[in-house]
């Protein structure tokens, strides 16, 4: 996911070293008197950046031994799938029952925020991890409400793109990505043919269908929420952009119907990299394309096709994605768990873990590594500096991606399924998304 500030934050400045970053083998001193007991533990949910939970367990597996060698704290790992992630963090929130540390998507960071649940990362406890100017300002911005200490501090940084297959390009006769939806249609229509289809999406999935709503809303002009809080999930901006969204599958046919089935987030990628469809419209897919044996020879990377300006919405065409590390206050070992996010966002752990995802570092000091100057990540970067919004740091955003994604999963079964999807239909679809809010 993956998954985000009130304004467009730039990255200006972003790889300029920081004087008091934590190096890889700094030895953390100030976040309690964890550490050196070979019995002491922590509990850590991970979400699932991989192709599997059990590839993530692959890639995590040696940074947390490298953890338990320089801490003596062993890492419970439990990587957890993102449709039940949410439902496990509020369920743990409310029940104090759960994990010392956990992943969230850091679109949820103002709603778990409001929780009360997790340790607040006000200034002194940043400056353990080397200060908050050693962060990325888009990601630091997606760690809760403005105004408030962060409730997470990022580890993972993301942003959506258009994959694109050079070859089924070349074959069709397209020379470039398209850069505008008309032309994204076009080139969609080429490619979707002997049983290939133009494009990929992962049309059952709660997060993607709310994240494509969102950036897709604001290339309409719509606000989800008001200056008061109050929900507008069925403007009929919003109501046009999902049906333009939706019409990619039903009107212009170069979705294939049986991506309305996909939930997981990982088969509309399996599409793309087994050659089924020619673009995918996703955050880093890095893991799943080594797999594949691909090469920045055979994919390329692109910024989703943004709107003529003349329609009068906003020139967005992504959001400020990435992944979030919380402590819970009820943490059994809480002191271990600040020792855990001081590991996570050192300079070795953030290169080692965001080569193997494909991710941005979070950190300043981390884009020292040649691997961070790739053609892709050099356009994820570009993405989030420049046409990237954060969705809306409110506490009920996750509420608004249960339940826009929802109605949207409905709609895309009923187009898949033959019924015709009208603007009235979605509209009513998110009118009742909006009751369910109170709006």
């Amino acid at each position: 996911m993956r998954r985000r500030k009130p304004y467009l934050l730039a990255v200006a400045g972003a790889l300029v070293l920081a004087a008091t970053a934590c190096g890889a083998g700094d030895s953390p001193s100030t976040a309690g008197s964890a550490g050196g007991s070979a019995a002491q533990t922590i509990t850590y949910w991970a979400s699932n950046q991989g192709t599997s939970l059990e590839n993530d367990k692959e890639v995590l597996r040696p940074e947390l031994d490298r953890f338990t060698k320089e801490t003596g704290i062993t890492v419970n790992l439990e990587v957890v799938p993102w449709a039940d992630l949410l439902n496990r963090i509020l369920a743990a929130t409310t029940s104090g029952k759960g994990p010392d540390v956990v992943n969230i998507g850091n679109t949820w960071s103002a709603s778990l925020q409001a929780t009360g649940a997790f340790v607040p990362w006000d200034d002194a406890l940043l400056k353990t991890l080397g200060g908050k100017e050693r962060f990325l300002g888009p990601s630091l911005a997606a760690t809760g409400a403005p105004g408030q200490p962060p409730t997470a501090v990022p580890i993972y940084g993301m942003t959506y793109g258009l994959f694109y297959n050079k070859k089924m390009f070349k074959e069709a006769g397209i020379d470039k990505p398209p850069a505008t939806w008309d032309e994204l249609i076009a080139d969609g229509k080429k490619l979707t043919k002997d049983g290939k289809w133009g494009l990929a999406v992962e049309g059952a999935s709660v997060s993607e269908n709310a994240h494509h709503a969102f950036i897709f809303g604001r290339q309409h002009g719509a606000e989800l929420f008001d200056a008061s809080g109050k929900p507008h999930f069925d403007s009929d901006q919003e109501t046009r952009a999902i049906k333009q969204y939706l019409d990619l599958m039903a009107v212009h046919k170069i979705v294939n119907p049986s991506n309305a089935e996909y939930a997981n987030g990982t088969e509309a990628v399996q599409d793309f990299v087994s050659g089924k469809a020619g673009m995918l419209m996703w955050q880093s897919i890095a893991t799943q394309l080594k797999q594949a044996g691909w090469s920045e020879d055979d994919y390329g990377l692109a910024p989703i096709p943004l709107p003529d300006p003349s329609q009068g919405g906003e020139q967005v065409n992504a959001m400020v994605a990435g992944i979030n590390l919380a402590v819970f206050k009820t943490a059994a070992n809480k002191d271990g768990a600040l020792k855990f996010a001081q590991f996570m966002t050192a300079k070795q752990t953030q290169q080692n873990l965001n080569k193997a995802y494909g991710s941005l570092p979070t950190v300043t000091d981390a884009y020292d590594d040649p691997a961070f100057e790739s053609e892709t990540i050099k356009t994820f970067q570009q993405i989030l500096s420049t046409t990237a919004a954060p969705l809306p740091q409110v506490a009920q955003e996750s509420q608004f991606e249960t339940l826009v994604g929802n109605a949207m999963n409905q709609l895309f079964a009923d187009v898949a399924s033959g019924k015709p999807v009208t603007e009235e239909a979605v509209k009513a679809k998110l009118t009742d998304a909006n009751q369910q809010m109170g709006g």
